[in-house]
């Protein structure tokens, strides 16, 4: 039971951190999709499908400064 309740307090935990980091706006994530792109077809996409691999480095670099991921690339 202590082991649920300890699981329970870590995942609100960290939903509440997610939610505190702010969303990047749309002229940004536009920016970092442009980045990950010229990652993309100068080292490849590590057998990833190119929406996947975009979608992970964007929210890598969306991670790195401080935002929220995103679920979907913009288009």
């Amino acid at each position: 039971m202590k082991y649920l309740t300890l699981l329970a307090s870590l995942f609100l935990s960290t939903l509440a951190i997610a939610q505190e980091r702010p969303v990047a706006d749309k002229e940004l994530v536009l920016e970092l999709k442009a980045y990950c792109m010229e990652l993309a077809e100068d080292e490849g996409t590590d057998n990833k499908s190119l929406n996947e691999y975009l979608l992970d480095c964007i929210n890598e670099e969306l991670e790195a400064e401080g935002y929220q991921p995103i679920t979907v690339v913009p288009s």
